[in-house]
């Protein structure tokens, strides 16, 4: 029985250079490949550096990932693995302020909100509305859309590195 293979982005927003080696051998763990990445300065951040990667790797790799690069004090990243065969997508944004914040995506991206999320909102509102709000925005990451936005502005132009799994 074959693996499904999926295809992701992890974006690095923003990295001390001193852990710049150690994010290269967390990727190269998880998705097998060797290469170093393609590091350029971060615009956003004096003294921080960034790289995207595209991968091909077996469903799940996305989740392996964000729990390789999770608790790192001073990286932002956001990681997607797009949707497949029998598994719905995920994107993880991690900042150092917020922590981690892992979401169900479509397969054109949009971020799913769960029912039972939806219903959590309506009882934490108890009929206030900004309290409703507080809700789904926590459910849709808009915090971290909003601290990660500066370092995803800086990156524009910025070069690509695709990478497959090896072996």
């Amino acid at each position: 029985m074959s693996e499904t293979m999926v295809r992701g982005i992890v974006y690095i927003h923003s990295a001390p250079a001193a852990l710049c080696p150690h994010i290269e051998w967390a990727v190269g763990s998880v998705l097998g490949a060797q290469d170093r990445l393609d590091w350029t300065a971060q615009p956003a951040s004096q003294g921080a550096y960034r790289a995207e990667i595209v991968w091909t790797a077996p469903q799940g790799s996305g989740a392996r990932l964000a729990s390789a690069l999770r608790g790192w004090a001073h990286l932002r990243y956001e990681i997607t693995e797009e949707a497949s065969a029998g598994a719905d997508g995920s994107r993880w944004s991690h900042t150092p302020e917020l922590g981690i914040f892992h979401a169900t995506t479509d397969v054109t991206g949009n971020i799913m909100v769960s029912e039972d999320r939806i219903r959590y909102a309506y009882e934490q509102g108890s009929g206030d509305p900004s309290a409703v709000f507080h809700e789904l925005s926590l459910a849709l990451g808009e915090a971290w859309d909003e601290e990660l936005e500066p370092f995803r502005q800086a990156a524009e132009g910025a070069p690509v590195r695709w990478l497959h799994q090896v072996g």
